[in-house]
């Protein structure tokens, strides 16, 4: 899963999560993307969940630490939660469902590709002759994410202000929107499945992935690439609908985590011995990936209480995580541009008098750090810029910072 690979700094590291969600889950209280506490509301234990996966993408993808693939793994938590949402919107028709789905989804995505794709025009991508007609209709994965959409290994000039490889890592990430709308057109399916068959349809992914993730069976080109992210993280998808469903609670817990740590340890074992140059990123490692992932989401849905509010010390962070709910899809979206932004704004520091000339040594040795404190007020300034987009692509009037603010105050 190479394609996971994307943002760095001089050196950096893989991809990994978010959650889109959909329509009526959002009304109801100020953020998307979350469950419902029992009794309604939000569930404010998911959306911790989720503001956690986010903020561990980020930083993974400054610093490009291996082991923050093991100590969360974003992706197999961000699909979980969403595959329990979506088993609860389909208590509604399915074709509503899918709709609402892509409504919410596509114009952030469309409104990164309007600022990102011209930029890479501009640098001298062009059309790819011996591709023919089939690299134009690839490009239209930019409308409608299919497929992962095209983008040039390398773009700009060596001397130009971003790597030549800003594309790659700006756009990479694109892959998980691709993963999402797979999941979301299968729900319909997957769920009725599940329900019959709770089990066999819940471990199949982790079945697949062994045999398409492992070398056994392979499957070229990007179809195999999907195929392939649609198995590694098919099992937490399903978990989702189980932990929606109530069947996770119906099974003791001792046997639970026992089984669930089982798998993990499995899977460390299996990292163990396919260790790429990249050591134990797990996104490097299919089946090491699906298998830790999956474990570490049935524990935690396991556990998963149901707070109607943050507690304790928890809650002063209230604000901060409703923003990143609200804005989920931005911040995945946006992250790894504007962590390529960061690295030369950072640049900068040696250019300022007596800066340079007396912290040079320190700017240096701190520069991924410096980059991640840099990061996140460009976040701050590129939430009102772009983020109203998830509000009209819900059907709301534009909001520039909603974390809820005003409807604490209230």
């Amino acid at each position: 899963m190479s394609h996971h690979s994307t943002a760095r700094l001089p050196q950096q590291a893989p991809a990994a999560d978010h959650e889109p969600v959909s329509a009526r889950e959002q009304s109801a209280v100020s953020e998307p993307g979350g469950g419902r506490a029992s009794g309604g509301g939000r569930d404010r234990y998911l959306d911790l969940l989720r503001t956690v996966a986010l903020v561990r993408v980020v930083v993974f993808h400054v610093f490009g630490w291996a082991w923050l693939t093991i100590l969360f793994p974003s992706m197999g938590v961000m699909f979980a939660l969403a595959g329990s949402l979506m088993a609860r919107s389909l208590a509604r028709p399915a074709r509503d469902v899918i709709r609402g789905r892509l409504r919410r989804l596509l114009p952030p995505m469309w409104a990164f590709a309007a600022a990102v794709v011209p930029v890479m025009f501009l640098l001298g991508w062009k059309p790819v002759k011996e591709e023919g007609i089939w690299w134009f209709i690839k490009l239209g994965c930019y409308l409608l994410p299919v497929g992962t959409p095209p983008y040039p290994w390398e773009n700009g000039s060596p001397s130009g202000l971003l790597e030549q490889s800003w594309a790659d890592q700006a756009v990479g990430p694109l892959w998980y929107i691709r993963a999402y709308l797979w999941f979301v057109l299968a729900s319909p399916l997957l769920l009725k499945a599940f329900r019959r068959m709770p089990w066999p349809t819940l471990l199949a992914p982790l079945g697949l992935t062994a045999v398409i993730g492992t070398g056994l069976v392979t499957v070229p080109g990007e179809t195999g690439e999907g195929l392939l992210d649609f198995a590694v993280f098919g099992s937490c998808w399903i978990l989702g609908f189980a932990h929606h469903d109530g069947l996770l609670k119906k099974i003791p817990r001792y046997l639970t985590v026992s089984l669930a740590a089982f798998l993990m340890a499995f899977g460390l074992w299996w990292a163990s011995g396919h260790l790429t140059e990249e050591g134990w990123n797990l996104d490097e490692i299919p089946l090491a990936q699906a298998t830790w992932s999956f474990g570490f989401c049935v524990i935690l849905l396991h556990y998963a209480p149901s707070w109607r509010q943050l507690p304790g010390r928890l809650a002063r962070w209230d604000g901060l995580i409703t923003l990143a709910n609200n804005r989920a899809v931005t911040i995945y979206l946006w992250h790894n541009l504007l962590i390529l932004t960061a690295a030369p704004l950072v640049d900068e520091l040696w250019n300022v008098p007596y800066v340079g000339d007396h912290f040079g040594t320190y700017i240096g040795a701190a520069y991924s750090e410096l980059t991640l404190l840099l990061v996140w007020p460009l976040l701050a300034l590129t939430i009102p810029a772009a983020g109203w987009v998830e509000d009209i692509a819900a059907g709301r009037a534009p909001r520039l910072w909603p974390n809820g603010a005003r409807k604490r105050s209230r």
